[in-house]
C-alpha cells in the first residue's frame, strides 16, 4: 500500500517531468499544479519542500540553460533564443539572465566580449591577491603567490572581456573586508558568472557567519538537497571569489579542515584568524 509520502514524491516528480517537457510552453502554476492533481497552493508549497526551489525558480532554471545552450553552441540571436525558450521576447530573456546568471544574455554568448574589468593586485593578512571587478561588483577574487598566473586564470574566466589594471572603488570596499566587521558585507557588490546550482553553494556560503564552520554534508542539507554533498563540493572549488564567498569555512564531516583551492595551509590560518577575531567581538 502506497504512504502520503511515496504519493507526494510521485506527483512532484511527475510536475518535474512535466516542466521539463513542456517548458517552452512557459506553463504557469495553476497548469502544473491541476496536472498533478493539486491546488495550487498546496502545489506551490510541496514543490518547494520536495525540490528545494519553487516551481517558478526550476522552470526560469531549466529556460535559462536552454537559452544558454543555443546562444553558446548555435549562436543563435538573442531573438532566435528568447523564442525558442517560449519567452515573450528578448526582455524577458534578459530579465532572466541578469536575475539569474549575473550578466545579459550578449555578455553571456560573447564570453564576456562586452565587460571591462579593472584588477589590481593588494596585499591581504593571507598573502597576495589579485581582485577584479566590472561595474556591477566584484567578479573575482584569488590569492597570487604568482602573479603571472594568477592574472591568466582570471583571462580563463572572461577570455573575452577587456582588462585595467586600475584601483576602482569597488575593489576598495571588497578589499575593506579584511579590516571591518563581516556584518559590512551588505556593502560588498558582486557580479558572478556560475550554474544556477553553483550560484545556490555560493550563496549558502554567505550566509556562514565568521568564526563559524559548516560541513559539506550540512551545507548541502542548507540547500535542500542533502544527498548532493559531493556536488555541493565540486561548487565550492569553483568558487571564483576567494574569502568573500568564504569556501573556507567548509570542513569534512570528521573535523578535519580537508584541502583548499589557494593551500590548506592558508585555510587554517585563515579559520584560526577568522576565530580569534570572532572571539574578540563577542568579549
Amino acid at each position: 500500500m502506497e504512504t502520503q509520502e511515496s504519493i507526494n514524491y510521485q506527483r512532484i516528480a511527475d510536475a518535474i517531468n512535466y516542466i521539463r517537457l513542456n517548458f517552452k510552453e512557459q506553463p504557469n502554476l495553476d497548469e502544473v499544479a491541476e496536472k498533478v492533481s493539486l491546488s495550487p497552493f498546496h502545489f506551490q508549497r510541496m514543490f518547494t519542500e520536495w525540490a528545494g526551489i519553487s516551481p517558478k525558480k526550476f522552470l526560469q532554471y531549466l529556460s535559462l540553460d536552454y537559452a544558454k545552450s543555443i546562444l553558446k553552441e548555435k549562436q543563435a540571436t538573442l531573438f532566435d533564443a528568447a523564442y525558442e525558450t517560449g519567452l515573450s521576447g528578448t526582455g524577458r530573456l534578459h530579465d532572466l539572465f541578469i536575475n539569474i546568471e549575473g550578466m545579459t544574455p550578449a555578455e553571456y554568448k560573447n564570453g564576456g566580449k562586452a565587460l571591462h574589468i579593472n584588477y589590481s593586485f593588494a596585499e591581504s593578512p593571507f598573502g597576495h591577491i589579485l581582485v577584479a571587478s566590472t561595474a556591477k561588483g566584484i567578479c573575482y577574487l584569488a590569492f597570487a603567490d604568482d602573479k603571472e598566473k594568477a592574472f591568466s586564470e582570471l583571462q580563463h574566466q572572461f577570455p573575452n572581456a577587456s582588462y585595467h589594471q586600475v584601483v576602482d572603488l569597488i575593489q576598495q570596499n571588497a578589499l575593506f573586508i579584511f579590516k571591518k566587521d563581516w556584518s559590512k558585507l551588505s556593502t560588498v557588490k558582486l557580479h558572478l558568472k556560475g550554474t544556477a546550482f553553483q550560484l545556490k553553494v555560493w550563496e549558502a556560503l554567505l550566509r556562514i557567519p565568521m568564526g563559524d564552520l559548516e560541513t559539506y554534508g550540512s551545507l548541502a542539507k542548507v540547500i535542500q538537497m542533502p544527498t548532493a554533498s559531493r556536488a555541493v563540493g565540486s561548487a565550492i572549488g569553483d568558487n571564483p571569489v576567494a574569502f568573500l564567498i568564504p569556501c573556507h569555512r567548509v570542513i569534512r564531516s570528521t573535523g578535519e579542515f580537508g584541502q583548499y583551492h589557494w593551500g590548506s595551509t592558508r585555510k587554517t590560518a585563515m579559520i584560526g584568524w577568522e576565530a580569534a577575531k570572532a572571539n574578540s567581538i563577542a568579549v
